[in-house]
């Protein structure tokens, strides 16, 4: 573990992470070991993955810009009790964050929508996407404009 320099904000930065929901680990597919050096930590307002074993690479996601859930289950994952969920972000970093071979798949697929959803609800995010809007439409509607 790192020495922690400035207590008090380093207890603010988590305070504003909120509370930790669900701490999942990737496992090998092969008895759903936790042997891989990939951890999920899942708190109410962020994502944290935690990926290396040497060089130990975090990289955090905000549940607002989570769009969308998919989890998805192969033979072997179902016999050995795993899943993967994909989430569809408007993240720079990652569109799409990837837990792989992970337990409890539907509980926390669940826990990912209810959470984006609210937390888009108390920043009062409106979702971003214009549907039906393609490239070429933008210069259609700059065109009805003029006239």
């Amino acid at each position: 573990m790192t020495k922690i320099v400035n207590q008090e904000q380093f207890n603010q930065s988590m305070e504003a992470k909120g509370n930790m929901c669900y701490n999942e680990k990737k496992r090998l597919l092969f008895f759903g070991l936790p042997w891989t050096f990939t951890r999920y930590e899942l708190r109410e307002n962020v994502i944290t993955i935690l990926t290396g074993f040497f060089t130990v690479h975090e990289n955090d996601c905000y549940m607002y810009k989570i769009s969308d859930v998919e989890i998805t289950r192969s033979l072997p994952q179902r016999i050995f009790g795993l899943s993967t969920i994909m989430m569809y972000t408007s993240d720079v970093t990652d569109r799409t964050i990837i837990m792989k071979n992970i337990k409890h798949g539907r509980e926390i697929k669940d826990f990912l929508l209810e959470a984006s959803e609210s937390a888009r609800l108390r920043r009062r995010t409106v979702s971003m996407q214009n549907i039906g809007f393609g490239a070429s439409d933008v210069h259609d509607v700059d065109e009805m404009d003029e006239i």
